[in-house]
């Protein structure tokens, strides 16, 4: 049997607090005390001395094109790829993210999200069902979508959704059939997020009592909000039953507007997420591609043309501009970039620090630089040496 596993010193980030010098228990795949103090290890214990480290739930990404040079789209093995490297940014879970393309290349990408979650590997992150930032959305707000595999709802395939390997469908509700294709997925039982879409506030609020809940990187690519037309932005911004995605890069929303929207929702409705692109984690002018096409790292991943297309971001990035630069605590960031998200995706054994749940982990150092990621007890990722002591 594999052993126990203590990691003490560490200030660990509760649901509703930072706890000191909290020892950390893990046996299997599961948190199964929290104790206060450090502990010495017993027989069949391993003890790791985080001391001056802090410890917060594993990152659950849900809208993620890619990382390091390597797209999800790119071929079979890519969701693969990308899953192995995402746990150096301190994610254990993440969504494999689409963009618009044909039905061939869909298929292949959910055949590569099927495989990959029926054989994870251990020193990998969790493969989530997939997000298809789809194909059924609005032209005008298209951004980096690429306009010849952009369809209406009236075009919908029967019985497409019925796939277990999609988890959320980006669509704008607005475009010909788009209603009738929202209840079609909602019937299916996959998540409808709003987005990419001009919809009215009236429209918005259609969508959503039939059922969407969840808005795709509010405030991008989307009607926006004014004191006298609050577009599908107000529609998010008002509507407690919709859960809405923030980049939380710092340049595709300001961090005092994501502040702004946080406390307008709440952080129990706000999924901090990257958008991360295969230009994510590589070095500025590096290009990478995004559903074929070349983009280029700056600020954000833009197309040849200068359009914004995803971001660079990586999550631990955004858990430090949540800290440093929206005025979050070590909680809140914490509930944004993991508890809300595991909740919203009814992952109900992940998202928190709490005895019982999975030992899904990562360990930050104090100036929150991510030093190591466990996914399901196992460490899957060290940067930097670690006090290691065998029983």
């Amino acid at each position: 049997m594999a052993p126990r596993v203590l990691l003490c010193g560490a200030d660990v980030v509760l649901p509703d607090r930072v706890a000191s010098n909290l020892t950390v228990v893990i046996e299997g795949d599961r948190i199964v005390d929290l104790v206060a103090g450090p502990r010495d290890a017993g027989p069949g214990e391993v003890r790791h001395d985080l001391s001056g480290h802090i410890i917060v739930p594993g990152f659950i990404d849900v809208h993620v094109h890619g990382v390091l040079g390597v797209d999800v789209m790119d071929n079979a093995s890519s969701v693969r790829a990308v899953a192995k490297q995402l746990p150096r940014f301190g994610v254990t879970a993440f969504c494999p993210t689409s963009v618009a393309c044909s039905p061939e290349t869909l298929a292949s990408f959910l055949a590569a999200v099927a495989d990959a979650r029926m054989q994870r590997d251990p020193k990998s992150a969790r493969v989530l069902p997939a997000h298809l930032e789809s194909a059924y959305i609005n032209p005008d707000y298209r951004g980096a979508q690429p306009l010849e595999w952009l369809l209406t709802g009236e075009k919908k395939t029967s019985g497409g959704f019925l796939s277990p390997d999609i988890g959320i469908f980006t669509m704008a509700p607005e475009i010909p059939g788009g209603m009738d294709l929202l209840r079609a997925a909602r019937a299916a039982g996959v998540r409808v997020s709003l987005g990419h879409s001009g919809a009215t506030y009236e429209q918005a609020i259609e969508a959503i009592e039939a059922g969407a809940r969840h808005a795709t990187h509010l405030f991008n690519r989307m009607s926006p909000m004014t004191h006298r037309d609050p577009g599908l932005v107000g529609a998010v911004l008002e509507r407690e039953d919709v859960a809405a995605e923030i980049i939380g890069d710092g340049f595709h929303v300001h961090p005092a507007v994501a502040r702004v929207a946080i406390a307008a929702k709440g952080r129990s409705r706000v999924m901090a997420i990257t958008d991360g692109t295969a230009g994510s984690g590589l070095p500025r002018g590096a290009c990478a591609t995004l559903g074929g096409r070349r983009i280029t790292v700056g600020d954000t991943a833009t197309l040849d043309d200068g359009t914004f297309a995803g971001s660079v971001a990586t999550m631990d990035k955004v858990f430090g501009v949540l800290v440093a630069r929206a005025g979050q605590s070590l909680v809140d960031a914490a509930t944004l970039c993991a508890t809300t998200p595991a909740r919203e995706l009814g992952l109900t054994t992940q998202g928190a620090i709490v005895t019982g749940h999975m030992a899904d982990l990562t360990v930050l150092t104090a100036s929150l630089q991510v030093a190591q990621t466990w996914v399901a007890g196992v460490r899957t990722m060290k940067q930097e040496p670690m006090n290691h002591e065998p029983s």
